[in-house]
């Protein structure tokens, strides 16, 4: 395994990392009273759209997982399309899977709606542009072994990190503590950004430490 590529991998995961940032402190100039607790949904909408086009920018640029074959600009068009469907179902899923674990129903619908957003965003826009939408590339992608390169295992570790975090940021939402980040969905969205972000780093740091030990095989 290359070490260039591993140091491709951080530098971009870093750079995505970045783009978190800069959703949260760039706004503050621009907008009045902006801040990631007092305006939150404007903040999830802003940390959406930055990481998002962080992470096609980035695609487009480096190229991980480019096909060696010659796609027509009508396939292109198409594939481009497949993308906004599935992010869309995406959103609709976490949408429902959010309520099914104990979201409000019919309350504060805009604001489980943009989590479930920036669920996607951090999870499924990084399978779309690295495996394209192809459900069964990413059912090989999250089975045990079934990544191909160190960008699919980046892939595997952010989007885990993502979902636990957002999983351990509901648990001190039912706490009497009386907190203003406690208002949904603010602990959530704030643990999956932080889960996020942390899988950024931990997933290059983790393949240079198995370098040896990983073994990416053509399937």
């Amino acid at each position: 395994m290359r070490e260039a590529e591993i140091r491709r991998l951080l530098a971009a995961n870093l750079l995505c990392a970045l783009s978190v940032v800069l959703a949260t402190v760039v706004p503050a100039f621009f907008l009045d009273g902006f801040s990631v607790l007092g305006t939150h949904l404007t903040w999830l909408c802003v940390c959406s759209v930055c990481v998002a086009t962080f992470n096609i920018i980035l695609h487009l640029v480096l190229k991980p997982n480019q096909s060696p074959k010659r796609r027509s600009f009508a396939h292109k068009i198409s594939r481009f399309l497949k993308c906004c469907i599935y992010f869309f179902m995406s959103c609709i899923l976490f949408h429902a899977i959010i309520v099914l674990y104990g979201a409000p129903l019919i309350e504060l619908v805009t604001e489980t709606f943009l989590f479930a957003v920036l669920l996607s965003t951090f999870t499924t826009l990084r399978c779309l542009c690295l495996l394209g939408p192809n459900i069964q590339a990413w059912i090989r992608v999250f089975s045990k072994n079934g990544a191909m390169s160190i960008w699919e295992s980046s892939l595997q570790i952010t989007s885990m990190c993502s979902i636990l975090g957002a999983w351990f940021g509901a648990f001190p939402i039912p706490l009497d503590w009386d907190r203003p980040w406690q208002v949904w969905p603010i602990s959530c969205s704030l643990g999956a950004t932080f889960g996020y972000m942390a899988g950024l780093i931990i997933a290059p740091l983790w393949i240079h430490w198995n370098r040896k030990q990983l073994t990416y095989k053509s399937r």
